[in-house]
């Protein structure tokens, strides 16, 4: 079971209605959740870039009299671990970037020590044919590169990485020929089309399953299974190696549930081989 502090933290959200900027405030926690426990609600009203009084409100949410009776709460289910993260603080600006996905990915190790979701992912994404796989702007490049691995065990492959008027019709056209559901990567910041097309996609009857920075990102409300991984923030943009290795795990999960997936890749490299496609 994942018992990290962002995995702690994450769960003392979980069954609360949240606004969108109280959202905003459980996400920011999350991916600080080494230093939250030490910061002011003004510190964390900074951080989050929120107001002061949204930090109070965010803290009666939840339960709590107020903000200091939540961080008194943090402090007592998350280890202390700011020693670490203030030794961070000699590193340069690559170095703590780098730093930082080292720490993404190991939330996303822990996150995988239950392999359900992915499980559960890889048999939807599996059975369906074709199989829709979304994300545009920051998010197309995890799609498209899902697709190309993807296309060489499953059937049909389509994807949606370019927005425009013809979305809705693709997603139609999906439909219509036995698509059950649609892969969604959706990564900050979040295009208002990726939002419509998956509600769009859910209410036209495909389950959606996304692949997201946080629980808390705006696509949430609009997936049937959702799976964050962590984005990197420390340099100009943002990074994202953890959502591009969970792209890989639900390729391997679907592949595992596709017969035929070992048999296709074979015949793939046979193929290959016959025509020279690689250098040795």
């Amino acid at each position: 079971m994942n018992d990290s502090p962002a995995a702690r933290l994450q769960a003392l959200f979980e069954g609360h209605r949240l606004t969108p900027t109280q959202r905003r405030i459980a996400h920011c926690m999350v991916r600080g959740a080494a230093e939250v426990p030490f910061l002011s609600s003004v510190e964390l009203a900074e951080l989050a870039g929120v107001s002061q009084p949204s930090v109070t409100r965010f803290a009666v949410a939840l339960g709590f009299d107020g903000y200091p009776a939540l961080r008194k709460h943090l402090r007592e289910v998350a280890p202390a671990e700011r020693a670490a993260a203030v030794q961070e603080d000699s590193y340069n600006e690559y170095q703590q970037a780098v730093l930082g996905e080292i720490e993404n990915l190991r939330q996303l190790a822990e996150m995988l020590a239950d392999p359900a979701p992915v499980e559960e992912a890889g048999r939807l994404l599996a059975a369906s044919a074709p199989l829709p796989v979304l994300g545009l702007r920051a998010a197309s490049s995890q799609a498209r590169g899902f697709a190309y691995f993807a296309a060489k065990v499953h059937p049909d492959v389509r994807l949606l990485d370019e927005g425009g008027s013809m979305m809705e019709d693709r997603i139609d056209a999906a439909l219509y020929e036995g698509a059950t559901a649609l892969l969604c990567f959706a990564l900050p910041r979040y295009p208002r089309e990726v939002v419509d097309t998956l509600e769009r996609a859910r209410k036209a009857g495909l389950t959606v399953v996304t692949v997201a920075d946080s629980a808390f990102a705006p696509v949430a409300r609009h997936s049937d299974l959702l799976i964050p991984a962590p984005v990197g923030t420390g340099l100009a943009f943002d990074t994202a190696c953890a959502p591009m290795l969970l792209g890989r795990v639900l390729l391997e999960a679907m592949a595992d549930a596709l017969p035929d997936a070992q048999a296709r890749l074979e015949a793939f490299d046979t193929r290959a081989a016959n025509r020279g496609l690689f250098v040795e």
